[in-house]
């Protein structure tokens, strides 16, 4: 009986274990096997939407037709995926349905939701996509130089080139690479900056409402080298 008593007792231990190691790693954000459609081009499957007024409608604030995302901008907010990643490359693209503004793609978000909440934004203002933004204490590392200042909530990390975004109606294209700690900005097909030693390496993709209609489509996931 004592036998059986402590064999028990050990798978119990052992059980426990795995169950804790699982948790971890889904909290942790999961990679990517393989391609994935965040955005199925019919709905929001996947993805919650999100504005700090609970009175206001999100449904009218983000709607999608002919597989195109129309965000209207206002109030801010953002649309995340509900499940967290890590070590991913992520493809979207982008174009401002009237006078460009303001959005951003949040990246490794985590915490409560909020505006804002606390990431590593990949910049969309109208000019500056391809800044980093660093918001609510996390930080990076660009060309040896520790960006981080934990007592500002925004710290804002300039792109290496002048803008090579298109005008207002045409489609840009944004290529993220989040591998380990390193986070590479690329916008239509230019490199505009790259960073290590990222404080946060998992979490939720957002997309900012945050100005005037911005529109997405083709936004996907697919495994990092």
């Amino acid at each position: 009986m004592r036998r059986i008593t402590s064999r028990a007792a050990g798978l119990i231990i052992v059980a426990v274990v795995l169950l804790v190691t699982a948790g971890c790693k889904e909290k942790s954000g999961s990679t990517v096997p393989n391609k994935v459609a965040l955005f199925n081009g019919t709905d929001f499957t996947g993805w919650k939407l999100f504005v700090a007024d609970a009175n206001v409608d999100v449904n009218k604030i983000w709607t999608v037709r002919d597989g195109v995302v129309r965000c209207e901008g206002v109030p801010s907010g953002y649309m995340r995926t509900e499940v967290e990643h890590r070590d991913y490359k992520l493809h979207l693209e982008w174009r401002w349905a009237g006078e460009p503004t303001n959005s951003g793609v949040l990246l490794h978000a985590g915490g409560p939701d909020k505006v804002w909440p606390r990431c590593i934004e990949a910049q969309l203002k109208a000019g500056n996509a391809g800044d980093f933004v660093l918001i609510g204490g996390t930080g990076v590392t660009v060309e040896g130089q520790n960006k981080q200042d934990v007592e500002k909530q925004y710290v804002v990390v300039a792109k290496k080139h002048d803008s090579n975004e298109k005008a207002a109606g045409q489609w840009n294209s944004y290529d993220i690479v989040c591998k380990g700690d390193t986070i590479g900005l690329s916008v239509n097909g230019v490199l505009q900056n790259e960073a290590v030693k990222a404080t946060e390496t998992a979490g939720w993709i957002c997309l900012q409402s945050e100005g005037s209609p911005i529109e997405f489509r083709n936004i996907f996931i697919e495994p990092v080298d």
